[in-house]
């Protein structure tokens, strides 16, 4: 059979087949009185074993290896056919991952797409100084990948780099970015999941407010803390046992009084927070300096029925308590 013929049955051009020879892959058996090379049969299942040995993504070189060599070991190689595969794929999808980025920032021309690739190589420094100039640089002039600050600030170890990246986060808008941190709430890593949720906790909107709703319930604790403190601000009322249990645990129960107190501008949910800082404190499980805690809270939530507990205070056992309790009913007087 001529080489042309050996072409168009193998699919391998001529050209490509004159290279096999060339290496000493295939050689012809044998030649026409013309001197055109001529192919046996051997010579073209040959060729078929080659290709099939190429798809796999081995080299010319390596092809060769495997059909030449008797004690060539096709194990080794394969593992490192798939290292390799491997490597080759993560590439691809760091490349797709990072086009799709762009596209979704949707660039007005190549100044903003290269603006854009700065911005992303910049997030990805080693550097947290970088890292954190990056997040500032973000404004209305540069269109912001949301998915990648995302992926950065839920990565970020830095606290500082971790704030100016949540910044970024708010002035981006809303978009995806509740919906990519939500993802984070369920990582298996406990700091990741935190990032999550004070990432959460400084975007604004619904969105973002019903997922902080959901973090209530989350069987992290710390979830559900930075979420009640999130909540409190935004006038949420079912983020009060959370508040109150942080303020008998001792866990930012400052912030948490002061979320609270926000809470309680609210007439209609002062009487029910005050009950509930009530109902703690008759709680014989709560000890001494929790009760204390939760006495400075109650002075901060106005209304008739903390009134009427901190007249009960005023003669409890604890003397700071009592103390506590007659100071704030002074003041309140006095007004």
């Amino acid at each position: 059979m001529l080489i042309g013929d050996v072409a168009r049955r193998s699919g391998v051009s001529a050209r490509m087949l004159r290279h096999y020879e060339t290496l000493g892959l295939v050689r012809p058996t044998g030649r026409t009185d013309s001197g055109y090379r001529q192919y046996a049969e051997e010579d073209i299942r040959r060729i078929f074993h080659i290709e099939s040995l190429r798809s796999l993504g081995l080299s010319l070189r390596e092809v060769g290896r495997a059909l030449d060599d008797p004690g060539f070991a096709p194990a080794a190689l394969v593992d490192d056919l798939i290292g390799r595969t491997r490597e080759r794929i993560a590439a691809e999808t760091e490349l797709l991952t990072r086009l799709s980025r762009i596209g979704a920032a949707e660039p007005a021309g190549w100044e903003d797409v290269l603006r854009i690739v700065s911005l992303l190589h910049a997030l990805e420094s080693k550097s947290p100084g970088a890292r954190q100039r990056a997040a500032l640089s973000a404004s209305e002039d540069v269109p912001v990948p949301v998915e990648a600050l995302v992926e950065a600030v839920l990565a970020e170890p830095d606290p500082s780099v971790a704030g100016a990246l949540r910044w970024a986060l708010a002035q981006a808008g809303g978009g995806d970015g509740p919906a990519l941190l939500a993802k984070g709430l369920h990582s298996p890593a406990a700091e990741v999941r935190e990032r999550a949720v004070r990432s959460l906790a400084e975007l604004p909107g619904g969105a973002a407010t019903a997922l902080l709703r959901d973090a209530l319930a989350h069987p992290d604790l710390a979830v559900r803390r930075y979420a009640a403190l999130a909540l409190g601000g935004r006038g949420a009322a079912d983020a009060v046992p959370t508040l109150i249990g942080m303020i008998v645990e001792e866990t930012k129960d400052a912030d948490a009084a002061d979320a609270l107190s926000a809470l309680a501008a609210d007439p209609a949910l002062a009487d029910p927070i005050a009950t509930g800082l009530v109902d703690r404190l008759a709680d014989e499980a709560v000890d001494a300096p929790a009760r204390r805690r939760l006495t400075q809270a109650l002075a901060d939530i106005p209304g008739s029925t903390s009134s009427r507990a901190l007249e009960a205070l005023a003669r409890d056992e604890d003397r700071v308590v009592a103390l506590t309790a007659a100071y704030v009913l002074g003041l309140r007087d006095t007004r």
